[in-house]
C-alpha cells in the first residue's frame, strides 16, 4: 500500500486532543513506526504519565516551553522556548528518520505570534516533496483557519462536560496527566 504522508490537527475546548494524538503514536508503534514528539509551552520538567511510557517505548520526546506564561513582560522566555521548539521540528520533520510526529500544543505558539502562520503555511505546504516525509499531527486548542486549510485532516474535540466545571475536581494522574 502507497504511504500517503498526512498532516493532521486536533483542535477544539474539548479535553483529548494529546491523548488522539498519543493514541495514534501507539498504532504507529505497533506498524513499528519510528515516532517523536516535540511538545510546546510545557516545560521539561513536567514528568507526564504520557511522556514516561513514550519514552520507554522508544518514542524520542523533546519539550520547548517555559509554561503557560502570557504575561507581555514574562513572554520573551516562551517565545524563545517555542522558535527553538520549532526550528527543531523541522530538522526532524525533513530528516527522514520518522514516520509520524506530534507537534503538541503548537496552536499555542502560533496563537501568540512566537511562530508566524506564514512559515507553518509555507513549510507545510512544501514539506510532503521531500523523499520520505512523515505524518505530522498539531494539537492544541483554536487552530488558525490557515493551518485547518493546509490539513489533510482536522477534527474538533467539544467539551460536553468536565469534572473541574461541575464540581470543582482537580486534574488527576492517569486521566489528565
Amino acid at each position: 500500500m502507497e504511504r500517503i504522508p498526512l498532516l493532521i490537527v486536533y483542535t477544539g475546548n474539548g479535553k483529548g486532543k494529546t491523548t488522539a494524538a498519543l493514541g495514534v503514536i501507539f498504532r504507529a508503534l505497533g506498524h513499528e513506526g519510528v515516532c517523536a514528539v516535540i511538545q510546546f509551552i510545557k516545560p521539561a520538567t513536567l514528568e507526564t504519565g504520557e511522556k514516561k511510557t513514550a519514552k520507554r517505548l522508544g518514542v524520542l520526546w523533546e519539550n520547548y516551553g517555559e509554561g503557560f506564561l502570557w504575561k507581555e513582560k514574562e513572554s520573551e522566555p516562551s517565545r524563545k522556548a517555542c522558535r527553538k521548539g520549532w526550528q527543531r521540528a523541522q530538522e526532524l520533520i525533513q530528516s527522514q528518520q520518522y514516520d509520524l510526529i506530534v507537534l503538541d500544543e503548537f496552536t499555542y505558539p502560533l496563537e501568540h505570534g512566537f511562530v508566524t502562520m506564514s512559515e507553518v503555511v509555507e513549510f507545510f505546504s512544501n514539506y510532503k516533496k521531500g523523499e520520505r516525509p512523515p505524518h505530522v499531527i498539531i494539537t492544541g486548542r483554536n487552530a488558525p483557519q490557515e493551518l485547518q486549510d493546509i490539513a489533510d485532516m482536522v477534527h474538533e474535540l467539544v467539551e460536553i462536560k468536565h469534572p473541574w466545571h461541575l464540581a470543582k475536581v482537580r486534574a488527576q494522574p492517569m486521566v489528565e496527566y
